[in-house]
């Protein structure tokens, strides 16, 4: 069974920033991350594969940054600019099969 760690999310002013991280039991790609708002759908935020070719959604371009570190099977989403309508549950996904447990992102207006 594959597992996905998420850490980082929490609470923020409008214009901050912050770090998610997500760590995979095994070595999977593509691996990336979806948010869900209340009473929206889960969407894609941004995907990255192991070869470093990266996706974002339009939303989020210019302020958001995925990156990994192939060694430790690792995801880093770099977000800055944060804006109130970011504020949703982040979620890792990888290899399209396999989800986190969500961690929230609260942005303050």
């Amino acid at each position: 069974q594959v597992q996905l760690v998420e850490s980082g999310g929490g609470l923020v002013q409008a214009g901050g920033s912050l770090r998610l991280s997500c760590a995979a039991s095994i070595s999977i790609s593509p691996m990336g991350w979806y948010r869900q708002a209340p009473g929206k759908q889960r969407e894609l935020v941004a995907t990255i594969t192991a070869g470093g070719s990266t996706t974002y959604a339009d939303s989020v371009k210019g302020r958001f940054t995925i990156s990994r570190d192939n060694t430790k099977n690792t995801i880093v989403l770099q977000m800055n600019s944060l804006k109130p309508e970011d504020t949703a549950v982040y979620y890792c996904r990888g290899a399209y099969l396999y989800w986190g447990q969500g961690t929230q992102v609260t942005v303050s207006s």
